[in-house]
């Protein structure tokens, strides 16, 4: 098997344990978004945004160094027990500061209630302790079992869901017999701690699950490795805090400008772009350890390529698939009151497309060691989206916080593209990846605001896209399925 038939094999396997888990939360929102009032599902949203800066912050980045020095370095034993060393004291002095001033911190962070935070501290260290464990299955291509984990973290969340959710409130109402513990524990209990004690639940689980994996680490601790790989790591780390400041700044700001209730539509229809975000983790989990294993081999390059090419022809034909068929799919995955932010979709569908195609153009500066440019793109990214956001979300309200995440990820992505043509020029078909996303947005658009819910005018523009890949990709088609 070629090494580029292996790395599509394995991203169908990372595909399953990405797409899965997110389909399962999608279908979620549904439950939640009936569940909770607008304001109330903001508070799950404010919940989830900290818990994303929480994992970018304490990582250090050593997810990424730890593939770029396990792949060069010969002594891999050290690479995987110093980092992981590292995110067992990391995590154990977060869990003292944010426990011992747990009361201030909630204040200071703008949470309603002081155990948001503190179940929040918990799942965060749970979810540090599995970060090398989880990149140690990628980096020697085990998907399958770094699958295996990854769904069953998502089973177990939609378990306990339902159960506090749905089954607890229907027993009451039906009168089946349930020990008066569990009623009184329901009762005396807000509806959203219910999702952070689900999500509490599922990381604990996981952590116990990987927890013999870890016994085979080793304990052996190298200061000289660890510094370079913080050097390395620490410009990923901040532009992770970057990213995620893009990615969730505008729902903090609108709750802040706009009201809660504004937040919430917001953070809901954000959800449906939730679709392309699978598409790229999926891409991501396999890429970025075949981006390193393979960077000493003759036709690296031209391989980087075709996986640009092929990254954007689906994700183009995800964007457009989601657009038409927008309103049958956000019935699926939010209650009705929630649909006046729909206008966002096709925008947030192309920002996170973009994105993706960042990530792509990302192994340049990866391989060459050159990370400070990824903090640099993502700085400024995250400027973008602030400045945008501050200033247009008086006038526009939740419309300017989309744009501003479209321009936000278009300009890091010409960045990248920019620099990378000087320090590791790859030879990319930027026309043919630029037709492709230009045709998909431009049926999109016409398909939103002209033939909303006409789905046979919508099914003719799927199926006109479809035409042009084959068309435009017959011989390489063949030559991807010929064995």
């Amino acid at each position: 098997m070629s090494s580029l038939k292996r790395f599509f094999k394995d991203t169908i396997i990372y595909g399953v344990a990405a797409v899965l888990p997110r389909a399962i939360n999608i279908l979620l929102t549904k439950l939640h978004t009936e569940k909770l009032e607008s304001a109330k599902f903001a508070e799950n949203t404010w919940y989830f945004v900290f818990a994303a800066y929480f994992i970018a912050f304490l990582t250090f980045g050593l997810e990424t160094a730890f593939f770029r020095f396990f792949s060069k370095e010969k002594e891999k034993g050290k690479i995987v027990s110093t980092s992981f060393i590292t995110l067992i004291a990391s995590t154990l002095l977060f869990l003292v500061v944010l426990l011992t001033f747990n009361n201030q911190l909630s204040q200071l962070l703008g949470f309603d209630n002081p155990l948001h935070l503190k179940i929040l501290t918990f799942v965060t260290a749970f979810d540090l302790l599995v970060v090398i464990p989880y990149a140690y299955l990628r980096v020697t291509n085990r998907p399958i079992k770094f699958a295996f984990y990854r769904i069953s973290n998502i089973i177990i969340y939609a378990f306990f869901n339902l159960f506090f959710l749905w089954f607890i409130p229907y027993a009451i109402k039906n009168g089946i017999s349930l020990p008066s513990s569990i009623i009184e524990f329901y009762q005396s209990t807000p509806t959203v701690v219910f999702i952070f004690i689900a999500n509490l639940i599922a990381s604990f689980v996981t952590f116990l699950m990987l927890l013999p994996s870890m016994f085979k680490f080793g304990f052996g601790f190298d200061k000289k490795i660890l510094l370079r790989m913080l050097a390395y790591g620490i410009p990923i780390m901040i532009g992770g805090l970057a990213y995620t400041t893009n990615e969730n700044l505008d729902k903090l700001l609108l709750g802040d400008m706009i009201g809660k209730d504004q937040m919430g539509i917001y953070a809901a229809c954000y959800k449906l772009g939730v679709f392309m975000t699978l598409y790229i983790t999926a891409f991501k989990l396999g890429a970025e350890p075949y981006f390193f294993n393979q960077s000493d081999k003759a036709n690296s390059k031209q391989n980087y390529a075709k996986i640009l090419t092929w990254f954007t022809i689906i994700g183009a034909f995800f964007m457009l698939f989601v657009v038409v068929y927008i309103d049958f799919l956000a019935s699926f995955i939010i209650a009705d009151e929630y649909f006046g932010a729909l206008a966002i979709v096709p925008i947030i569908l192309l920002a996170n497309l973009l994105l993706g195609v960042y990530n792509n153009l990302s192994v340049w500066y990866k391989l060459t060691d050159k990370t400070k440019y990824g903090m640099y793109f993502s700085v400024i990214g995250a400027l973008i989206t602030i400045v945008l956001n501050l200033v247009f979300i008086p006038k526009y309200g939740f419309m300017a916080s989309a744009w501003a995440t479209l321009i936000a990820y278009g300009s890091m992505t010409l960045l990248s593209y920019y620099y990378g043509k000087k320090y590791y020029q790859v030879p990319y078909k930027i026309k043919k990846v630029l037709l492709y996303i230009i045709l998909s947005f431009g049926l999109s658009v016409v398909s939103y605001y002209q033939f909303k819910s006409n789905y046979y005018i919508s099914t003719i523009f799927v199926l006109v896209f479809i035409s042009f890949i084959y068309f435009n990709e017959k011989n390489e088609i063949k030559t991807i399925f010929r064995k």
